[in-house]
């Protein structure tokens, strides 16, 4: 088909749902169904040890153990037959980044007579925004701005115009959630992301911006802020313009504390933000600390490998998988006979691990899928998506030609479900494949139980959705075969509490991987059927990236 109808077919909306009516009652392409069966608990538990373990103590960006496990990636791809498919050759795009390590003490805040010293790490973490020898806040002003966020299409602005240059910023993490018609209700939306607020934050000249924490809010408790933003802090070269001196989280308590210095308390102040007459509130406070900063220069890459499509016109497309090959390294102040190492098995060896069985499964088949399949270990995921982000800033084909985005990020270790839980359900006609294919497995779709976790705006399909490429990312959902209502839920929140980014996410012989390879089945399914359909995917009619993937369209079709 032309790209012209192509086009037409994205911008005609009932003639797009007939024709995926159609695909989604179709067979399984050749072979699919067989090379389903190569993927096994056993290979999938083995990469996944491998890349968990001490040996390559965490994975952490720039590090032996990054370096380790890229080459690992690239011997298995080439082992498998994939063709290098970095931009300019080889297997791996070298990412640059630059890594600020910041050491701070305590914060001071002062309100007139009053003084509140507040101690890093048990009330606040704080984090260089700069990248020269120190950062610093001198008793700068503190402005409460709500959830920080504007957004005219909720008719939400919690600046009103308000001159916030060389301010601190404090913020309620997360987004509005008491109107089920504003925003999206108890789901969590990009403007609830820590990095839109930081954002917003630099571009009105703020000095500083601070997050406030609670578990229901972040989606995890402060031990993961301890972890996740202590350490060397990465970033990708070359930011312009006014940047921000410190980015930190303050707990709930310290924030309580810290308010109750201007007279006011965090109820009244979270009250009034939820109304869209809200005005930001001077606190009457300053704040005062001081960063010593080490900066360097490092490199990380993605890797990536090309199965070569079998259709001589359709093959110049691409399905692309991706699964972040990095963590968090080891820890840097552990204690003598302490487990400093952040394993990162979960999150996301088992990531990497599906995305090599289902790289496995492509290569066994008797001819390849009409689209070409891109396999991408990308990284640096757990610094800000940054491995993705820069892939998709120097794409080795265009987003146009990417048909779909497939992402793996952590798998199921509890055994099968009757459920599959789509993360951002409802954003685009994949998940309408997903459903025939689960349907096939005995599962049944259901939306993210932890809508409320923001997780599509947390993982590397966001950056593929922000070039217009839709995004598929779903997991086992909670209904256990054999386990009471509920079991599930309390499996995975108390993972949360207890191994989310921390050493304790380590392979464990007792896990049931019988749900992952479930999942990573539907994956690998998934996108053979895309990578043979007459027709892209699309978003759905009004989602947030439609109109970047139509302009996208449209623009390959003029060239």
């Amino acid at each position: 088909m032309c790209l012209e109808a192509e086009i037409a077919l994205h911008l005609g909306h009932m003639q797009l749902a007939l024709c995926l009516t159609a695909l989604a009652a179709a067979p399984l392409p050749p072979g699919v169904a067989q090379a389903s069966r190569s993927i096994t608990a056993e290979a999938i538990k083995g990469p996944m040890r491998f890349l968990a373990s001490d040996e390559l103590e965490g994975r952490g960006p720039a590090t032996a153990g990054d370096a380790l496990a890229q080459r690992y990636l690239a011997t298995e791809f080439e082992a498998l037959g994939l063709k290098p498919f970095a931009p300019g050759g080889g297997w791996v795009q070298k990412v640059e980044l630059v890594g600020v390590t910041s050491r701070t003490d305590r914060l001071v805040a002062t309100a007139g007579k009053q003084t509140l010293a507040l101690e890093v790490s048990d009330d606040f973490i704080a984090f260089s925004g700069v990248t020269g020898p120190s950062a610093r806040l001198d008793k700068a002003e503190l402005i409460f701005v709500g959830y920080g966020i504007t957004a005219p299409e909720f008719g939400w602005d919690d600046f009103k115009g308000v001159d916030l240059v060389g301010k601190v910023l404090l913020m309620i993490n997360n987004d509005p959630e008491d109107d089920p018609a504003s925003f999206a209700g108890k789901a969590r939306l990009y403007y609830g992301r820590w990095d839109y607020k930081y954002e917003q934050a630099r571009k009105r000249g703020a000095v500083g911006a601070f997050l406030i924490h609670t578990t229901p809010s972040a989606g995890y408790p402060w031990q993961v802020v301890q972890t996740s933003w202590t350490g060397e802090q990465f970033e990708l070269p070359g930011a312009e313009g006014p940047r921000l001196q410190v980015k930190g989280w303050f707990t709930e308590d310290a924030t309580k504390k810290l308010v109750a210095l201007s007279g006011k308390t965090l109820e009244a102040l979270i009250a009034a933000a939820n109304r869209r007459d809200f005005q930001p509130v001077p606190l009457g406070t300053s704040l005062s600390v001081t960063l010593k900063t080490q900066v360097q220069r490092k490199t990380t890459a993605n890797v990536l490998g090309l199965l070569k499509g079998s259709d001589p016109v359709l093959a110049e497309e691409v399905v692309v998988y991706t699964a972040h090959h990095d963590h968090l390294g080891k820890k840097a102040d552990a204690k003598p006979g302490e487990d400093a190492i952040y394993n990162g098995a979960v999150d996301n060896a088992g990531g990497v691990a599906g995305l090599l069985v289902i790289a496995k499964a492509f290569a066994s088949l008797p001819k390849a899928p009409k689209r070409s399949i891109l396999f991408a270990a990308v990284a640096a995921e757990e610094q800000g998506l940054l491995g993705s982000r820069y892939l998709m800033e120097h794409p080795p084909v265009p987003p146009a030609y990417m048909a779909a985005n497939i992402n793996l990020d952590g798998m199921n270790i509890w055994g099968r479900t009757r459920d599959v839980s789509v993360i951002g359900l409802g954003k685009s006609t994949l998940d309408q494949l997903i459903t025939e294919l689960a349907k096939a497995q005995g599962r049944t779709v259901k939306p993210d139980a932890l809508a409320d976790r923001g997780f599509f705006y947390r993982s590397d399909q966001l950056n593929f959705a922000r070039a217009g490429v839709p995004a598929a990312y779903f997991a086992s959902g909670h209904d256990f075969i054999g386990r009471p209502e509920g079991w599930g839920r309390e499996q995975s929140e108390a993972w949360e509490r207890t191994h989310y980014h921390q050493p304790s996410d380590e392979v464990n012989d007792a896990w049931d991987l019988s749900g992952a390879v479930e999942d990573a089945r539907l994956y690998f399914q998934l996108g053979a059927v895309v990578a043979n359909a007459p027709h892209l995917p699309s978003w759905n009619k009004g989602d947030e990236f439609e109109a970047t993937r139509l302009r996208s369209l449209q623009a390959r079709g003029s060239r």
